[in-house]
């Protein structure tokens, strides 16, 4: 299916989504909403994706919400509330797009090549992991435009770099560039700009190698963990996991492997 504002492409059973808007930084309008949407969908039901890098054209990752959309289909050219929820809460929605990111069964890997302000800073904190280039920059950019983040960011921004920095960078909106971002843990990995989708894939492939079936688990239930504040709750469902997966070919294939000396061919089964 060919898109009009992202780029779609599977590498063996590497899926990349590129969002193409770079004439506004990859701002999202409700087209380029709709197609992540169905982009999203179409990798968690794809058997062979085995792991998903997300990145954007040109020199940008996705500097957030196109305002110049909203105001253009804003009745009085004045934004109003309706017109954010539309963006924020309709149909093929960045909502829809974090918490898809956030339930698939497989990694997704935010390669930032460039600015990631505002609902994009959102999307890059939903994938499970972020590699940077040397040039992306971060903006928690919303109490600059009289809101607060939004996106799920309110939760997943002081998980994964505290409570303190997480509201240092809401309450300044300043723009934190990618070495910075590896300090304070924002980032897995820092890349040259020109190595950056080399490292993403090589990254991908590494995952693509496990069994999926056992990756999907283990991620749902690290997610769990965050949230889940009773040990041995989460170590019941960790066992429940378990006997689950261990009716499953994909164990078979990694104990056989494992015991033949030889690396794994995981069916996803």
């Amino acid at each position: 299916m060919a898109y009009e504002t992202v780029i779609y492409e599977k590498e063996d059973n590497i899926a990349i989504m590129t969002l193409n808007r770079p004439e506004v930084k990859n701002a999202f309008d409700r087209t380029m909403q709709t197609e992540m949407d169905l982009v999203l969908t179409e990798v968690a039901r794809d058997m062979d994706a085995r792991a998903l890098i997300i990145t954007g054209a040109g020199n940008a990752f996705c500097s957030g919400a196109d305002i110049a959309y909203l105001m253009s289909v804003s009745s009085d050219h004045t934004l109003h509330m309706t017109t954010m929820e539309e963006m924020i809460r309709g149909d093929g929605n960045v909502l829809t797009t974090v918490l898809k990111i956030r339930n698939m069964p497989k990694p997704v890997i935010a390669a930032v090549n460039g600015v990631a302000a505002g609902g994009g800073f959102a999307i890059a904190l939903a994938c499970d992991i972020r590699l940077a280039a040397d040039t992306a920059r971060f903006n928690m950019v919303f109490t600059k435009r009289g809101v607060i983040p939004e996106s799920g960011s309110t939760l997943t921004l002081p998980r994964l770099i505290g409570t303190a920095r997480a509201l240092e960078l809401v309450f300044t909106a300043e723009t934190v560039d990618a070495a910075e971002a590896d300090r304070i843990g924002l980032v897995n990995r820092v890349h040259p700009a020109d190595q950056l989708m080399t490292a993403a894939k090589e990254l991908a492939a590494k995952m693509a190698q496990n069994s999926p079936i056992a990756m999907g688990f283990a991620k749902a239930a690290i997610y769990r963990g965050m949230v889940e504040t009773d040990l041995a709750a989460q170590m019941d469902y960790e066992a429940y996991v378990e006997n689950v997966l261990f009716g499953t070919e994909d164990m078979k294939e990694g104990i056989a492997a494992f015991l033949e000396g030889r690396p794994p061919k995981f069916p996803g089964r």
